[in-house]
């Protein structure tokens, strides 16, 4: 079974900063969804950072690959790492989780 990690990315600086680098921060989730690591992501509510699902690399892989996020390089966001294991999910998620 693979793991799944849930990533939390909270804002650490204003807005004004963070939509700065949005263009390259979408640039570089389309290059984890290219490389099939990433399943979803999108904005916290409220708008106070993201969150991002991904499977399949370990945890060191995660981790290199979160060090390019732009929101990482500029100090814009924090970020933790919550690694599970599902155990149950719905049938179109089988074989993914």
């Amino acid at each position: 079974m693979n793991t799944t990690y849930v990533i939390v990315l909270t804002y650490i600086r204003p807005l004004e900063e963070i939509d700065r680098y949005i263009a390259d921060h979408v640039q570089w989730l389309n290059q984890g969804y290219e490389a099939g690591v990433f399943l979803a992501s999108g904005r916290r509510v409220p708008r106070v950072g993201g969150v991002i699902l991904a499977h399949g690399e370990s945890i060191e892989d995660l981790q290199l690959r979160l060090s390019r996020d732009p929101f990482q390089q500029h100090g814009l966001a924090s970020c933790e790492i919550i690694p599970f294991e599902a155990s149950k999910c719905v049938n179109i998620l089988q074989g993914i989780l």
